[in-house]
């Protein structure tokens, strides 16, 4: 199948009947579109019965502002094109939707937020890779199931009408947002009426995961031993087992409800809670008394209990590593990055929201309190972690994930530990965002890369 690289332009309504439009002669000749009968135009979800014109020693195409705006097309743009003679169908593309969980219209030079440069580097990644983006939230959703109102880029933000896309990323940042009724009926249809890929289409639970990885014996060697919390016998076995264990919300964010559970010299336990200003100690005489104070949470809140395990240290506070994972342009995992990240000093979490700090992974090794031994390959054999339990998900979990945030740990002995799968990694967790707009980071290009690949584009 010939593909290429095109440059759309817009010309006036009058120049150009609705149902035409104007391509270089070249790649007629090339890929035998045939002249002076309708083919289909398609570009996501929208299709539209058109003819083409051919244009001599022209190397672009160019259609009426009627049927940009059709396209969602906020003006000029350089987009994919590939001609399939069996359907007799020009394809345009290809169609990034990004499904966000909240847009500010009030503010149109930033209306995403916090996450307004990241989403303009798309828009500049796309127009090297020749793709168009556009970003819509649940309530943008309305009964149509062929288009959405969406946020595009042309000299400034805008709002359009565009069509259901051919790639959507999942960045809703909530579960709430994630089942609404709209959100669900929108994602289904666009599989099931445009074959839509829909990428990191879930949030995983940490006991899913778990469950999952354990069916691979490859991947036991970095699973703590972890259950879902169902009673008192099981956190007394569990506490009778380890020194430590933690409580973890299965569906908890940002080290938001962790508890880390100690066994103390007097016979008792001290359980230590995760607060927005530090860390709250409470001291409990029996294991019955701890677990009558969490029975009321567990009425509301599912917590997943994990061994607890002796993590290396700097001065004294708790290193774990993200990696970031994806997907690229042939299909394959690759390792996008990996940061180690130190905990806070009033913390015994890492996570940047609750003060922890970022270090490259090397620096991090060499300034813990990890052997000599231990420290020559530390890098290598966390990278190859991230890697086997990435694939590990993809083959046990039924849904399509294109990037994954992969928490790991080394203990004292230099041994890899899995802490946590986040299907909707931050984009601020690893590399800062970069105000000059020409620099776009690997992961976005990636994003692309692979965009392409499951459209063909």
């Amino acid at each position: 199948m010939l593909k290429t690289k095109v440059a759309v332009q817009m010309i006036s309504n009058g120049s150009l009947p609705e149902d035409a439009l104007m391509l270089g002669e070249t790649y007629l000749k090339q890929w035998k579109i045939p002249q002076g009968q309708s083919i289909t135009l398609k570009f996501g979800s929208y299709r539209q019965q058109v003819k083409v014109v051919p244009v001599p020693k022209f190397e672009g195409m160019r259609i009426s502002h009627y049927l940009a705006a059709r396209l969602g097309m906020p003006g000029s743009m350089t987009l994919r094109l590939q001609y399939r003679p069996s359907s007799m169908t020009l394809a345009l593309g290809p169609l990034i939707g990004v499904l966000i969980s909240r847009d500010y219209p009030g503010t149109p030079d930033k209306p995403f937020g916090s996450i307004t440069l990241f989403c303009k580097e798309l828009v500049d990644a796309c127009k090297v890779q020749g793709a168009h983006v556009y970003f819509f939230t649940p309530s943008q959703i309305g009964s149509s199931s062929s288009s959405v109102q969406g946020w595009v880029y042309g000299s400034g933000w805008r709002r359009m009408t565009v069509p259901v896309a051919d790639v959507i990323n999942n960045r809703l940042t909530s579960r709430k947002l994630e089942n609404n009724a709209n959100v669900q009926r929108l994602l289904n249809e666009a599989k099931l009426r445009y074959q839509t890929q829909v990428f990191n289409e879930k949030f995983l639970d940490k006991s899913e995961v778990f469950d999952a990885l354990r069916n691979d014996s490859a991947l036991h060697r970095y699973l703590p031993e972890s259950h879902l919390l169902r009673n008192y016998p099981m956190l007394k076995a569990m506490c009778q087992r380890y020194a430590t264990v933690f409580l973890k919300p299965i569906r908890g964010s940002l080290g938001k409800g962790i508890i880390r559970v100690n066994r103390t010299e007097n016979g008792g336990y001290q359980a230590l809670y995760t607060t927005p200003m530090g860390t709250r100690k409470q001291h409990y005489p029996q294991l019955t008394k701890l677990f009558s104070s969490l029975s009321g949470k567990m009425k509301t809140v599912r917590y997943q209990i994990q061994q607890g395990l002796q993590l290396i240290e700097i001065q004294r506070r708790p290193v774990d590593f993200r990696a970031l994972v994806q997907k690229n342009a042939s299909g394959a995992w690759g390792l996008t990055s990996i940061v180690a990240r130190i905990a806070g000093s009033q913390h015994f979490v890492s996570n940047l929201a609750r003060g922890g700090t970022l270090s490259p992974v090397k620096e991090a090794v060499a300034k813990s309190n990890l052997s000599a031994a231990a420290k020559k390959d530390a890098a290598v054999r966390l990278q190859r972690a991230a890697l086997e339990i990435a694939k590990g998900v993809d083959k046990y979990i039924p849904a399509h994930f294109a990037e994954l945030g992969i928490d790991l740990a080394l203990d004292t002995s230099g041994r890899v530990w899995l802490l946590e799968v986040n299907s909707k990694p931050s984009k601020n967790d690893n590399t800062p965002l970069n105000s000059n707009d020409q620099k776009i980071r690997p992961s976005v290009r990636l994003m692309l890369q692979y965009a392409r690949h499951i459209t063909g584009f």
